[in-house]
């Protein structure tokens, strides 16, 4: 048996409903801001009968409409259309149902339009048409809708499940403008945090952490982690190496700290893979390497949206490993490796097209060649470039991309392919 408490009007809010709800029932969801569908198997003995525990709930809180079924959507169903309290009896549901309009189902607007240019305008005639039909225009949901009209559709309720806030805060009775007492505080507190999401089988993906300072300032920072973890010990590293490289302006008089929950990633890898090394030390790792070369200089290469030859930037991504495309990426058959800086080459040019090149490690005749592609741009700027790009066969060395700086009259190898 299932009960729903619909409000009608502000009151009841929905605050109390779910305190009513939690009084009788460990098992109930909560279907919107004014309606609650409680699991009421098995408390007949203990609470009463559904008339009594349903005079109770009304008297209880006025303005309440309250509704008892074996399906939780028949009773919402009921407890929207009905005042007062309403026992739906086993096999009855259709019945009941009968004359609601179907405009109370949770149609989309095609299927609506659909069934008043059929004429159906009640849970009756939407019922008594045919289930093949139905699939057929409508699919899977039609059908699922339609045994909401018929009251067949038995289903496990949504348990609802408290906003669960893992945070810390704390005025200091001594403002702190050392690193090692502060940490102290900080490892405390997140001991207690990563305790709390673990009890609830739970992890973290980012962490707030915010300072009061000495004069009313704030300094807010956000740690955002590859992987959800949980492990009190790496987050308490990160933070370590994001104060340190980043002190903040002033003593501390305040400290809040609050961690984001989401589920744990579960990862299963192949028994003959090799071992990855785990995302916490990776990621503390690239925070030791900022820390000496900059931020900017950590992170994914990635190309922008320019012509300019051998453009890339770093960007910071979330996670280590990037999804694969749609449809796999295509299979490379060629590797171009760049020489940084470019080798400074001369270049002999017979009939307009090189003929041999020479710089240290790389001489001979070019047997074929390739071009040439002239490129320039960003001629507003100090570093802008034009040039003619060749892809070169050297003999008996392989193959080489050359190019010749129109600025500078001289020719260069950028690169050789695998």
């Amino acid at each position: 048996m299932f009960a729903c408490l619909h409000a009608v009007g502000p009151l009841p809010s929905a605050d109390e409903l779910i305190a009513l709800a939690e009084e009788y029932s460990p098992f109930f969801e909560v279907t919107g801001a004014d309606t609650v569908v409680l699991d009421m198997e098995g408390t007949e003995r203990l609470m009463g009968s559904p008339a009594e525990v349903g005079t109770a709930w009304t008297t209880r809180l006025p303005g309440l409409q309250v509704a008892f079924a074996a399906a939780p959507d028949v009773a919402i169903q009921a407890a929207l259309r009905f005042r007062g309290l309403t026992i739906v009896p086993a096999g009855e549901e259709a019945q009941w149902l009968a004359p609601l309009e179907v405009e109370r189902l949770p149609l989309t607007a095609e299927m609506m339009e659909t069934l008043h240019s059929w004429g159906i305008r009640t849970y009756a005639q939407f019922a008594a048409l045919p289930e093949i039909g139905i699939a057929t225009r409508f699919g899977q949901e039609g059908v699922h809708l339609q045994r909401i009209a018929r009251g067949e559709c038995p289903r496990p309720l949504i348990p609802w499940r408290p906003h669960l806030v893992f945070q810390r805060k704390e005025e200091l009775e001594h403002p702190i403008d050392l690193l090692e007492p502060l940490l102290f505080v900080i490892n405390r507190w997140l001991q207690e945090i990563c305790d709390g999401l673990r009890q609830a089988s739970l992890a973290t993906n980012e962490l707030h952490l915010t300072l009061a300072l000495e004069g009313g300032a704030r300094d807010e920072r956000i740690t955002r982690l590859p992987v959800p973890m949980s492990a009190a010990v790496p987050l308490l590293k990160l933070i370590h190496l994001d104060l340190d490289a980043h002190p903040p302006a002033a003593a501390i008089t305040g400290i809040q700290i609050e961690a984001v929950p989401v589920t744990p990633q579960r990862l299963q890898t192949g028994l003959f893979l090799p071992q990855a090394p785990e995302p916490a030390k990776l990621e503390l790792t690239l925070k030791r390497i900022a820390k000496f070369v900059g931020d900017d200089y950590v992170g994914t290469p990635e190309i922008p949206d320019t012509h300019r030859p051998g453009a890339f930037r770093l960007v910071l991504r979330q996670g280590f490993v990037n999804e694969p495309a749609e449809g796999g990426a295509p299979p490379l058959s060629l590797a171009l490796r760049i020489f940084r800086p470019p080798l400074a080459a001369e270049v002999v040019v017979c009939e307009g097209a090189p003929s041999a090149v020479s710089t240290p490690g790389i001489r001979g005749r070019i047997t074929h060649w390739s071009g040439p592609w002239r490129t320039a741009g960003d001629w507003w700027r100090s570093d802008a470039w034009n040039r003619e790009e060749w892809d070169v066969e050297v003999s008996t060395q392989g193959l080489y991309r050359i190019y010749f700086d129109r600025d500078s009259n001289r020719w260069f190898v950028e690169g050789r392919y695998d």
